[in-house]
């Protein structure tokens, strides 16, 4: 019986160690990502009475498992949106699909707040929706807060993560395979579920990773949908009750939650290798849709209206409103200034911080150290802003010159986002083949060499793919942004939470606005020099 051609086992790992600059700029961003951990061991230290009731609490587990639930949940409904998106538009002919591969990326770009706010403006009980309908005798909507409110905000505004991680490796893959398996006679649907499904496996649980933890530390979207996450929970407990020693063990509990995670990731990787010679394969040939062609565009349709259409037009409604109320909208051009400086040097910060745990991840993976640092690097991301900026405030007291800087508040972005130019990076670098780099290695070529002119531009779009996660999440970023900011210094983020935590909704339509054009141009910048290397 014939098989499916299936990626090859992993060699032996590299003879040697990782470089000593590789593995020491690598320990340098492992001990700068225990920062937050150790910031919560002393302050749980300060009363562990205190500390240990809650642990061992029973609301403690009813929380923690309620949240692992809400985690699998938009996790799950985020693959589901996102591998169907990410093979129409690198493996179809759909039409407009270059424009679409942006657009669908944009939800990103704005904040699980200002998305959970726009669904209950339009859908809620009397919202915008209940009001046209109400000439027709509806006079209230069923209420779409709870559990599945928040797992559909959250779903649609993290999918990206999978669509931006899914997007390069799919281009990546050698279409050679694939014809090979078709010319075994299999069809379509099996070649991709036994051979293209198998070699996405990084970018699928690098993405899932990124959305689980993303669910597991996001406080605005659950908060406002009425879903009592483990965030939500924590952040309540920190500003209503003067019990840090408790908070710090709850905060400790959600971390030790992402940690396994993450390790539950590594482990389940599998030792196969997904590298293809990107300089000999050739772009694959679009698959026609046929009849299919229609429900595909429905289904992209329904996405972007729910995702990007809906949060959009009910910004807009806002913004009319201000506008013809006469209402000032001043600073927020500096605002926007502000946010995109921010968020250009996290961006190239994470994603310079990201290389070195990358490499020790997948040329030295069976190395201890290797798996300790990039588990490490994924501590910060499952942690709120809220408590990576205290535990930032908290060493930096000692260092007086740090105390309220842009490099603090860059280095709390670059703590917060790592995992995500991790995961791209990781999933980029495992598709770029060794043999390449032992060839450059063995043309007299120095590794820094063979680094900068073969690695890099073979993994570059993934880096960049990295580089615009970064910059997109650091733009909505909030809670650190607060307490980390220096005097005067306010972004979108901030001025788009000011007003709608005091219910004024057309004060934040301009800067919200203001936030998605200016990621939308990131995107567009980011995607076409993407298609150009």
């Amino acid at each position: 019986m014939t098989t499916l051609p299936l990626p090859l086992r992993v060699p032996s790992p590299r003879r040697g160690g990782p470089a000593p600059l590789v593995a020491a700029l690598a320990a340098l961003v492992a001990v700068a990502c225990l920062a937050p951990p150790v910031y919560l061991l002393v302050r749980a230290a300060d009363d562990p009475a205190a500390a240990a009731e809650v642990l061992l609490a029973r609301s403690t587990l009813e929380l923690t498992l309620r949240t692992l639930v809400f985690a699998g949940a938009v996790t799950f409904a985020a693959a589901a949106i996102a591998l169907p998106l990410a093979w129409l538009v690198e493996r179809t002919d759909l039409p407009g699909r270059r424009a679409i591969g942006i657009l669908a990326s944009l939800p990103l770009a704005v904040p699980s707040y200002v998305g959970a706010l726009a669904f209950l403006a339009a859908l809620g009980p009397r919202g915008l929706l209940q009001q046209a309908l109400s000439p027709l005798g509806v006079e209230r909507l069923p209420a779409i807060t709870g559990f599945w409110g928040a797992t559909l905000v959250l779903t649609l505004f993290t999918y990206p993560y999978l669509l931006m991680t899914l997007r390069p490796a799919l281009a990546a893959a050698d279409p050679r395979l694939e014809e090979l398996s078709r010319s075994f006679g299999f069809g379509r649907w099996t070649t991709f579920r036994r051979l293209v499904l198998p070699q996405l496996r990084p970018a699928l649980l690098s993405g899932a990773l990124l959305i689980a933890l993303y669910t597991l530390s996001d406080f605005g979207g659950p908060t406002l949908m009425r879903f009592d996450s483990f965030t939500r929970v924590l952040f309540l407990r920190y500003e209503s009750t003067f019990d840090r020693s408790g908070a710090a063990a709850l905060a400790g509990a959600l971390a030790a939650l992402a940690l396994v995670i993450v390790a539950l990731e590594v482990w389940t990787r599998g030792r196969r290798r997904y590298d293809v010679v990107r300089g000999h394969a050739r772009p694959p040939a679009p698959v026609p849709l046929g009849r299919w062609r229609w429900p595909a565009l429905a289904f992209v349709g329904g996405v972007l209206a729910l995702a990007l259409v809906l949060p959009v037009g009910v910004l807009g409604y806002w913004l009319a409103r201000a506008a013809a109320s006469g209402i000032a909208l001043p600073g927020v051009w500096v605002a926007a200034l502000d946010s995109v400086a921010a968020s250009a040097l996290a961006a190239l910060v994470t994603t310079l911080a990201a290389v070195p745990v990358a490499v020790l991840s997948v040329r030295f993976r069976d190395r201890l150290f290797s798996r300790a640092v990039e588990v490490l690097a994924y501590t910060g991301y499952a942690l709120p802003g809220l408590v990576v900026a205290l535990a930032l405030v908290f060493a930096a007291i000692n260092v007086g010159w740090l105390y309220q800087t842009l490099a603090l508040l860059v280095l709390a972005y670059a703590l917060l986002f790592l995992p995500q130019a991790v995961g791209t990076a990781r999933v980029s670098l495992l598709q770029v083949r060794p043999s390449m780099e032992e060839a450059a290695r063995g043309l007299g070529r120095r590794p820094r060499e063979v680094f900068t002119s073969v690695t890099v531009p073979l993994s570059a779009r993934g880096l960049l793919a990295g580089a615009a996660l970064v910059f997109l999440t650091t733009m909505k970023e909030l809670p650190a942004t607060l307490i980390l900011a220096p005097p005067g210094f306010r972004t979108l983020a901030t001025r788009v939470w000011s007003a709608t935590s005091d219910a004024r909704f057309a004060e934040a339509s301009l800067p919200a606005l203001t936030l998605i054009t200016i990621s939308a141009l990131a995107l567009a910048v980011m995607h076409y020099a993407g298609a150009r290397r």
